[in-house]
């Protein structure tokens, strides 16, 4: 495997430590700006609605007018590292939240040209390990990143962990500067092949399910240091550690479903719905002792967000899995992910304490739960 492809894996790692970092700062970031914890919360949502805008605008763009891998995402990371940058010396919350959507839109434009560089430098046979290091980087964020990230806030204040996450990008544009091969795309886009997935309705189904599913397990880690310090009683110094065991279940979690996915996608989505339903009710019910809230926040992290592969079988079975199907796919779920948060961030704006954010993932992972049950009845017929 090229180390230029370990480099991208580290870029996104940078770009997801960024998207998720705010739940670990939560407090800092309250009294900086003189705003409620629920509002901090809404960060995430922001980032998660500029990925959300930027996939399908900007692969669309780098598909249609046969965009060069190499200078493209060089220009979109030198706009990363500035805007980054310039939201660690931000006084005002209105810009930060443009900073955000700006920095969540490039995101997406970066994750979707270094899957498809990636996967450009490698034999076919190695495609898939290329992509599964890049994406990887997402998933390492929250294992390192965000404790990290969390840990230098409390010593040091959240705009140095702002600032060096932008550090840490403009490392990877200068060796990816010097490394990166001039890649091409493959061709201009098919609108006529795309057209037909979005006139599915199996394809919208299974995009309903995935955004249910991203929304219930965000309205609970975007506001798990709240519940952690206000409620189960953890010192901030505990947190950044408890943040890694969940990291570190998204990663085991991931490798569990990511061998089972493709031939029990069903099967591997209900079982970890069920989970993470009761997983979160038991928080929401139990947060208050310290041993239950630990092993509610690994069961979290194992069921949750590691249906991804699941999530992913499923919109391959029912549409042909295009370069446009996959990025309004994956602004489906950063709706999710961006909806779950925001509507944890209203509950604690309201006045409901932070077990609330709880009651909101559950309900949405039991309804995510419902709009699956009726294909258990026909299992012969998949997902269609």
């Amino acid at each position: 495997m090229p180390l230029v492809v370990y480099v991208l894996g580290l870029a996104i790692f940078s770009l997801g430590t960024a998207e998720l970092m705010v739940a670990g700062m939560m407090s800092s970031l309250s009294t900086a700006f003189g705003i409620t914890v629920g509002e901090v919360g809404h960060l995430i949502s922001y980032y998660a609605f500029g990925v959300m805008l930027g996939g399908p605008v900007l692969t669309y763009f780098f598909l249609k007018f046969k965009a060069p891998y190499r200078t493209t995402l060089l220009w979109l990371l030198v706009l990363y590292v500035a805007a980054q940058g310039w939201g660690a010396f931000v006084t005002d919350y209105s810009l930060l939240v443009a900073i955000r959507i700006f920095t969540g839109i490039l995101c997406a434009g970066c994750l979707s040209l270094s899957l498809a560089t990636s996967m450009a430098m490698v034999p076919i046979e190695d495609r898939p390990r290329a992509a599964s290091i890049v994406i990887g980087g997402f998933m390492v964020s929250n294992v390192f990143g965000v404790p990290l990230a969390t840990i230098i806030d409390q010593h040091y204040g959240w705009r140095i962990s702002f600032g060096l996450v932008a550090v840490l990008v403009f490392i990877c544009l200068v060796v990816l500067f010097r490394l990166l091969p001039a890649v091409k795309g493959s061709g201009a886009l098919n609108m006529g092949i795309e057209l037909q997935a979005f006139k599915k309705k199996a394809y919208w189904k299974a995009c309903a399910t995935s955004c249910l599913i991203l929304g219930a397990s965000f309205a609970a880690f975007s506001y798990f240091v709240p519940v952690l310090v206000d409620v189960s009683g953890f010192s901030m110094q505990t947190v950044p550690f408890i943040l890694m065991l969940y990291g570190l279940a998204n990663i085991v979690g991931n490798m569990v479903t990511g061998r089972l996915a493709y031939r029990h996608s069903l099967t591997v989505m209900v079982v970890g719905l069920t989970l993470l339903s009761f997983s979160l009710l038991g928080m929401a019910l139990f947060a208050e002792y310290a041993s239950i809230a630990i092993l509610a926040v690994i069961l979290i992290g194992l069921s949750g967000v590691p249906m991804n592969p699941a999530m992913m079988a499923r919109i391959v079975s029912v549409a042909h899995p295009g370069p446009m199907v996959n990025a309004v796919h994956t602004s489906v779920i950063n709706i999710g992910l961006g909806g779950g948060s925001f509507l944890g961030g209203m509950a604690l704006s309201a006045g409901f304490g932070p077990r609330s954010t709880l009651w909101i993932g559950m309900v949405l992972a039991v309804l995510a739960l419902l709009s699956i049950l009726p294909y258990l009845r026909r299992t012969s017929r998949g997902w269609a």
